[in-house]
């Protein structure tokens, strides 16, 4: 189905209605804690799953609340008798929110998905997507057809979760989709705007917005950069774009239309000069692991020049289990089995010509500097990390500006802390005197944990921002009877490693 014939939107010129509707949602706790609260928490994860029958069973009565989720949720006709007093229904299927089936009092149906969203400080807001859209997951439920446009998912909210939250003049959210980014953006950026290929997604972010209660963006239709001026620069920029690294561009939603992962490369190369100084750009990404090559070099050839970057692969798939996923994302597993199968082979054609053995997904952060040295850190983290992560990703460019200005010797007379909610643990033998190894471990942030020495645990130990480091090692080197000045020369590299990865901070 092609973008002419899927159903129509509600008018995106009638902010008027989109006001009323969001009042009536609001006054019968169509939010994500009145979900939460109905729903009960097993149906509402199956939701996030894809699987409907949990909150159809949850919806059986006739209370306002039950009425629109089974309308706008579940996408159930409902009987105009239960919705006229709910909503304003004429001035709903005037402006196209609603249509009607079987005359004026028959049932009511909703023309787009509405999701209760939850923002980052308690703001009720709601995501309008395509029907059957609502609740992601790669299921393939609903509609998958080219030009459809999606509502909540994983990678939505991660991206959301790890994005610089400070306040700024100017944000892009390239790629908008169903507008997420751009709401979350609209809290802290005095201007917004937001690109898409599809025209119909820039219309339901024009939706989304208004139901939301948040002032338009600036809205542009095309590719990657190509609506922003040659001379326009911002001061945030964040992107869910379409990085599935598939055979030809079937489903605009997913498909970037460039081989292998040329249009993640492309984002990111060109993003650096889209930035002012000390602007972020924010991506989720798939790269491939080629036969030959460290995915970590391919992935650092990417960085543009004047940036630094923090690149994390939070999952890595072998080439079987990557194909799988997206032809189930598309529901292509239940249809014509030698369809699937012949969908199938032209993937595993597509990675076996460009070598590709598996493909990587995770996080790309750049950072705008004015620093002659950028400095570019690439790593594997598949562990559980604690969302939101903004505050976690601004913090650690601030420590690589600390550390690029401080050499050994400042660091030596710097003064440190324990950052909060580090724990210590000892690995060793029942019964043995010594412990094998110490481990320091996170438990807030990116949930680290590292290996450090006798000294290293002394030394993190007793950081409370009182003593310069200098000093700290002095002491310590009395306590075990050693040279202090072999200890001062030896031990910086730990100290730096400590700070870089969020142990110990500045005082």
């Amino acid at each position: 189905m092609s973008e002419a014939t899927l159903p129509p939107l509600p008018s995106a010129e009638r902010p008027d209605v989109a006001a009323r509707l969001r009042e009536a949602l609001l006054a019968a706790s169509f939010t994500a804690d009145g979900l939460l609260e109905l729903l009960g928490a097993p149906a509402y994860a199956a939701l996030a799953r894809s699987e409907t029958v949990p909150a159809l069973r949850a919806t059986r009565g006739d209370t306002p609340l039950e009425t629109l989720v089974r309308l706008f949720l579940l996408q159930q006709p409902v009987p105009h008798a239960r919705v006229k007093d709910v909503l304003p229904v004429h001035a709903c299927v005037e402006s196209g929110w609603l249509t009607r089936a079987g005359g004026a009092d028959g049932d009511v149906a909703a023309t787009v998905d509405v999701r209760p969203y939850g923002g980052s400080d308690g703001e009720d807001w709601f995501i309008v997507s395509d029907l059957g859209c609502a609740v992601g997951g790669a299921g393939g439920i609903g509609n998958r057809d080219e030009g459809v446009v999606l509502g909540v998912g994983g990678a939505s909210t991660t991206l959301a979760g790890i994005t610089v939250r400070t306040p700024v003049a100017s944000a892009l959210d390239l790629g908008t989709g169903s507008g997420i980014q751009a709401l979350h953006a609209a809290q802290h950026a005095t201007r917004v705007t937001a690109t898409d290929l599809n025209p119909r997604a820039l219309h339901i972010t024009a939706l989304t917005l208004a139901l939301s209660g948040v002032p338009a963006a600036d809205l542009r239709e095309g590719s990657l950069f190509e609506p922003v001026r040659d001379d326009e620069t911002f001061d945030l920029i964040v992107s869910n774009p379409p990085f599935v690294i598939s055979p030809g561009a079937r489903l605009t939603y997913r498909d970037g239309g460039m081989g292998g992962d040329d249009l993640c490369r492309s984002l990111v190369q060109q993003a650096g000069e889209r930035l002012n100084v000390g602007g972020f750009a924010q991506f989720l990404a798939n790269w491939q692991h080629e036969e030959g090559e460290d995915w970590q070099d391919r992935i650092r050839s990417w960085v543009p020049r004047g940036c630094d970057a923090w690149i994390v692969q939070r999952e890595v798939q072998d080439v079987t289990q990557y194909a799988e996923l997206w032809l189930r994302d598309a529901g292509d597993h239940r249809g014509d089995p030698q369809e699937y199968q012949a969908r199938y082979d032209a993937w595993l054609d597509e990675f076996e010509a460009r070598k590709v053995k598996a493909v990587g997904f995770g996080w790309i952060t750049l950072r705008r500097t004015a620093s002659a040295e950028p400095v570019i850190t690439v790593e594997e983290w598949p562990h559980p990390v604690e969302q939101p992560l903004g505050e976690t990703v601004r913090a650690h460019f601030d420590r690589v500006d600390y550390l690029r200005e401080h050499d050994d010797a400042s660091l030596l007379a710097g003064h440190f802390k324990l950052a909060p909610e580090v724990m210590q643990e000892q690995v060793g033998l029942p019964g043995a005197e010594d412990p094998e190894h110490v481990v320091l471990r996170q438990n807030r942030g990116m949930r680290r944990a590292t290996k450090v020495d006798t000294v290293g645990a002394g030394f993190a130990g007793v950081c409370d921002g009182s003593l310069s480091a200098g000093r700290i090692l002095d002491a310590i080197a009395q306590l075990v009877g050693e040279d202090p000045v072999l200890l001062r020369d030896r031990t910086p590299a730990q100290i730096r490693l400590l700070v870089e990865q969020g142990f110990l901070e500045p005082a």
